[in-house]
């Protein structure tokens, strides 16, 4: 038996994970699976380089291991990097286990060895087995559609050109090549949940079914097909639903209240926010009965007002003002970045709340942008006379949590010239004697 790189090859090109001209950095611990990824990347012609980290949690076999891998690589003529990490420290530093310490330390050092040699992508030797123990851990600690798929053959930067074979197929390819490896003694123990589920419970689901990762492997393709279906819902609800307002992101209640199956499609809308499934049960169950609860996330904060969700960023502190010139671009304030664009003409913006085209002849400089005032006072276009702000904000129906966090443009002659996202002030619109204009555009 020959080293499969006709269909190693094949498996590239179907995924569309490199080219021949592309410039590779392949992850290689010594063993087995990532020795089998080196020899097929050489013997393929793809030009790469080897990365090997040394954790320093078993000794001298990890001295071992880093000695193998970097005469490996002289073996192959590739360029060899390596790396010594204090993964003890690190995950006590970080209050994470010390496989998840390793992870994070390998990946972000494998990044940094990418960006700083130009390597095009990182490819790591996963294989079919890696992927059905990742779908059965991910469905043991609970999980949605997404942790489903197992692991794609591509994620960014990081590409998986392995994924074509399965556990046993490696294991008869190493064997009858005799190729030479090193045993990571650790994956022999049950002490960590992946590797039990790799020893223990792999084992018994194969005697139910001897073809397991054949039968995962059409599941995963499925369950793909699945959540692109589902992020194609998600997707045109985000447009419909998710409207970027002033007062942060509002989501009108009636229309939530249609979603069906609701608890799937309302997760997936808020889960980007952090909210977990519990947080979104509740919010359910409170969509007719708790008006001015607030649900928090990492980061977020959800207010359930009267006819709508309404999510901020969770920031307690006051944005202060911010001083504009004349030949100011952009601005921040809070959770807001204002930008300006001066205009020789007098082009009106219509049916966007977060623009305004005003008359730059009107503006005293430096203008300022900040929260509402008490007394502040302006004339709400499209409305008759003077308004306070404070009864401008109740007819608007602004929850009171977000009064604060409006930006108000005032003009250097203190005169306010809009409230950012909710209306302008009549006195600086566009009219047919404006010459010049200024257009402010609000993001969040």
């Amino acid at each position: 038996m020959m080293l499969p790189v006709q269909s190693f090859v094949h498996f590239i090109e179907k995924n569309r994970l490199f080219t021949p001209a592309d410039t590779l950095l392949a992850a290689v611990s010594g063993g087995r699976d990532s020795v089998l990824l080196a020899m097929l990347l050489k013997q393929a012609g793809y030009t790469f380089g080897i990365a090997h980290c040394n954790f320093q949690l078993r000794g001298t076999e990890a001295d071992d291991e880093q000695q193998f891998t970097e005469n490996l690589a002289q073996q192959l003529d590739v360029t060899f990097y390596t790396v010594n990490f204090d993964t003890q420290s690190y995950a006590a530093q970080k209050h994470i286990s010390i496989q998840m310490a390793a992870r994070e330390l390998r990946y972000q050092w494998f990044e940094e060895i990418r960006a700083s040699f130009n390597y095009t992508k990182i490819v790591t030797a996963h294989h079919q087995n890696d992927s059905v123990e990742t779908i059965l851990l991910n469905l043991t600690r609970g999980t949605g559609i997404a942790g489903l798929h197992g692991i794609l053959p591509q994620n960014g930067m990081i590409v998986r050109p392995l994924l074509f074979l399965n556990r046993d197929e490696i294991d008869k390819i190493v064997t009858e090549e005799k190729l030479k490896y090193v045993e990571d003694s650790s994956n022999a123990s049950s002490k960590y949940a992946r590797n039990k589920i790799r020893l223990e419970v792999i084992p018994k689901l194969k005697e139910l079914n001897p073809n397991l990762e054949q039968t995962f492997d059409a599941n995963m393709e499925r369950f793909r097909e699945l959540e692109a279906l589902l992020d194609d819902r998600l997707q045109r609800l985000r447009k419909e639903l998710l409207i970027e307002n002033v007062g942060g992101i509002h989501i009108d209640i009636a229309k939530v209240k249609t979603l069906e199956p609701k608890k799937l499609l309302l997760y997936g809308l808020l889960s980007p926010y952090g909210f977990n499934q519990t947080t979104i049960n509740d919010i359910i169950l409170s969509l007719d009965k708790h008006s001015g609860r607030t649900f928090e996330s990492p980061g977020y904060a959800l207010l359930l007002d009267r006819d709508q969700l309404i999510i901020t960023k969770s920031k307690s502190e006051s944005p202060g003002q911010v001083l504009i010139q004349q030949d100011t671009q952009e601005v921040e304030f809070g959770d807001y970045t204002l930008t300006m664009l001066h205009d020789d003409s007098a082009l009106i913006v219509k049916g966007n709340l977060m623009a305004f085209s005003a008359d730059s002849t009107k503006l005293v400089y430096p203008l300022t942008l900040r929260s509402w005032q008490e007394g502040d006072h302006f004339y709400p276009l499209g409305m008759k006379g003077k308004k306070k702000l404070s009864d401008f904000f109740i007819n608007e129906k602004l929850p009171l949590t977000q009064k604060n966090k409006v930006p108000v443009l005032v003009n250097g002659n203190n005169e306010i010239i809009w409230v950012c996202g909710l209306r302008p002030d009549d006195r600086y619109k566009v009219t047919t004697l404006t010459k010049k204009v200024i257009i402010f555009e609000l993001y969040i």
